[in-house]
């Protein structure tokens, strides 16, 4: 009897630890969806004038940038900086690095559950628009991809590219790990038309 009990009590144990995992698995998606509904509205504003425009009271970044992938059909705001809270709720660019646009690599990092899930289906050729909040729409088009080790990534971003301006997109790899690990995956794009700052980052904490 106590077997059998203690059997009953392991398996509701089980039970609801599965669905607790599998409500987390769908939170978190749904909560950056439901970011990227409040971040559209501030970027509406800064792209109307307004300068700095938080998407919440007591947030500690703002939208810098509109990122589009016409052949996906993604699309998501980009988010000043790169700290926890920033990715939480969209890509951040990496203040360290160049202005999306100017001379040198600017750096967009996000997680590969959520923002940057479409990243690995991103190819050499394809187009990557970025809109800025001046209006200028900017079109950059993937060159490369490459798996690298956060540590040593070997993205400085002084370098500009054959254009003059690129962008490096980073997430965590592999697409389908469960815990953070060491390596990273970069799409890197340069600028269709024309367009460095300081040292090259570490991609410590993309995942």
């Amino acid at each position: 009897m106590t077997t059998a009990r203690g059997l009953r009590l392991t398996s509701l144990l089980l039970l609801a630890a599965g669905v607790g995992l599998i409500g987390w698995s769908a939170y978190i998606p749904a909560k950056a969806a439901l970011a990227q509904v409040q971040l559209e509205r501030a970027w509406q504003q800064t792209v109307a004038g307004h300068s700095t425009v938080k998407p919440w009271p007591w947030a500690d970044t703002w939208p810098v940038a509109k990122l589009t992938v016409p052949r996906l059909e993604k699309s998501a705001v980009v988010l000043e900086g790169a700290s926890g809270e920033a990715m939480a709720f969209g890509p951040g660019h990496m203040t360290q690095t160049a202005a999306i646009g100017a001379p040198g690599t600017a750096i967009i990092a996000a997680h590969r559950d959520t923002h940057f899930r479409f990243v690995k289906d991103l190819t050499v050729g394809d187009v990557i628009a970025l809109e800025t909040p001046d209006g200028t729409m900017r079109d950059f088009i993937v060159t490369a991809t490459q798996i690298v080790h956060a540590a040593a990534s070997g993205i400085d971003p002084r370098q500009a590219g054959a254009s003059g301006a690129s962008i490096a997109l980073v997430t965590c790899y592999p697409f389908d790990g469960i815990t953070r690990g060491p390596l990273r995956y970069v799409v890197f794009a340069d600028l269709l038309q024309s367009a460095g700052t300081e040292t090259a980052p570490h991609f410590a904490g993309t995942s």
